[in-house]
């Protein structure tokens, strides 16, 4: 395999601007998105079936805190024969996007601020820098990594750590996540992971509420109870007595 001693000049007018281009077009497309978006409806059903959950989890999760009749009662309450999470629910109806306009509107959006500019820039990127090799990964790659690092560049006695400027493109495009979230926070728009995985989603699918009351009655259903403060009478009575028998002592020595 070939090696390569780089240009400088390829770090500074290749490099670098690919990552700057990747950067800067993710925060655009982040503040453009929050433009574009649309006001969603709330459902009230929907924010009671969540809150109810909230609810049960957390009795679940911290009934040993209160005395065994109150998470009883609580636990009846829920789980009881005329319990809330026994109550039936409806099978959720996917919405039909044929059908509702303001869902097309929102995919049409969707292609507007993601697929259109990463396409757009990634062919302007591969047509302006075309031939270049980037930079190399710290590690030996076999070469069946040549098609994904060397996009544009074909020279078969080329070692596969090598990057080519396409590659490197497409790797900012998907890579600089931690970078997004330090500037925009973790609930931002210019992830392109979480925009293909809103792709591949079911649009307009609710949450199965049934399927979620009916693992919420059963884990609290098996949930044993142990009062945490059952003897904190006797705990605090004699770590007290310790104490005033350590200062007694003390007190005697001198």
């Amino acid at each position: 395999m070939a090696e390569l001693l780089l240009d400088p000049n390829i770090r500074l007018y290749v490099f670098i601007p690919i990552v700057m281009i990747c950067l800067f077009v993710g925060l655009i497309r982040h503040y453009v998105t929050i433009l574009l978006q649309s006001d969603k409806k709330t459902d009230l059903n929907q924010v009671e079936d969540t809150h109810l959950l909230r609810r049960a989890r957390i009795l679940r999760e911290n009934g040993d805190h209160i005395p065994r009749d109150a998470f009883m009662m609580r636990r009846h309450y829920f789980n009881g024969p005329d319990g809330v999470l026994k109550a039936e629910k409806a099978s959720p109806a996917a919405a039909n996007p044929m059908t509702d306009p303001s869902m097309i509107m929102d995919m049409m959006k969707g292609n507007l601020t993601n697929m259109i500019p990463m396409v757009v820039i990634g062919g302007w990127i591969n047509w302006t820098f075309s031939g270049f090799v980037t930079t190399k990964v710290p590690f030996a790659l076999t070469l069946r990594f040549k098609d994904m690092l060397q996009r544009g560049v074909q020279l078969t006695t080329l070692d596969a750590s090598w990057v080519s400027s396409a590659s490197w493109y497409f790797l900012n495009v998907f890579g600089l996540r931690s970078i997004y979230s330090l500037f925009l926070g973790q609930d931002n728009e210019a992830d392109q992971s979480k925009m293909m995985q809103q792709m591949t989603a079911t649009p307009g699918a609710p949450p199965d509420m049934k399927k979620a009351y009916r693992d919420e009655w059963e884990a609290l259903e098996v949930r044993n109870h142990r009062w945490t403060l059952e003897n904190i009478t006797d705990v605090i009575l004699y770590k007290t007595n310790s104490v005033d028998s350590s200062y007694q002592i003390s007190h005697k020595s001198r």
